[in-house]
């Protein structure tokens, strides 16, 4: 439990801490992976697990550590027909997420950004552009570049190596050709990618 403290901001280490206490799952802490920031799981004899990924972001770790207690919180309960972002995964993400929801522990405008996003939250925060662009400012500083900073046929490399091309917006995504296969992919606008000169 002392490793995922160390990942949250101070004031709300003793609210998490008593949460943890409270509920019977195990917690692992596991390299960044460029999918998601952390998952949920029951295993087939009954234990719980979450995953984090590691980040020197301490809000981004206590906004996905609240979503997958939420997770497990819903299996106890529920039976296994429930969509995993649905109306009762809603309602205990929220119950959970608002005792953290104060400026003690998140700085403005995060806090008016996450009761925002509380109203009807989605699958993943990584959907709310502007708590996206909010969130990356306590980020470390990186060499990458949101996709929708760069100018449409401007190419750009993802951390695994693979370069794209930048092809042009759909409604809310961006069209890009992978230049090795000349395959299409849609990315999120806030992606993280290196610009290829």
């Amino acid at each position: 439990m002392e490793e995922v403290l160390s990942y949250i901001p101070q004031a709300a280490r003793t609210g998490i801490q008593q949460l943890l206490q409270s509920q019977d799952v195990a917690i692992k802490i596991t390299k960044k992976r460029v999918t998601k920031h952390g998952d949920f799981r029951l295993n087939p004899r009954g234990t719980a697990l979450i995953t984090l990924n590691k980040t020197s972001n301490p809000y981004r770790f206590l906004i996905t550590l609240l979503h997958e207690l939420a997770h497990y919180q819903v299996s106890q309960t529920a039976h296994s027909r429930l969509k995993p972002h649905g109306a009762e995964w809603k309602k205990t993400y929220r119950t959970l997420f608002l005792p953290f929801l104060h400026t003690a522990i998140f700085p403005e405008p995060l806090c008016a950004l996450l009761a925002g996003h509380l109203r009807n939250p989605k699958a993943s925060t990584d959907r709310d552009f502007a708590l996206v662009m909010a969130l990356k400012k306590f980020d470390p500083p990186s060499l990458t570049t949101p996709l929708f900073e760069l100018a449409d046929g401007q190419q750009f490399e993802l951390e695994n190596g693979r370069a794209f091309i930048k092809i042009k917006k759909r409604r809310t995504r961006f069209e890009c050709k992978e230049l090795r296969t000349g395959k299409g992919y849609l990315f999120s606008p806030h992606e993280e990618v290196l610009p290829v000169s």
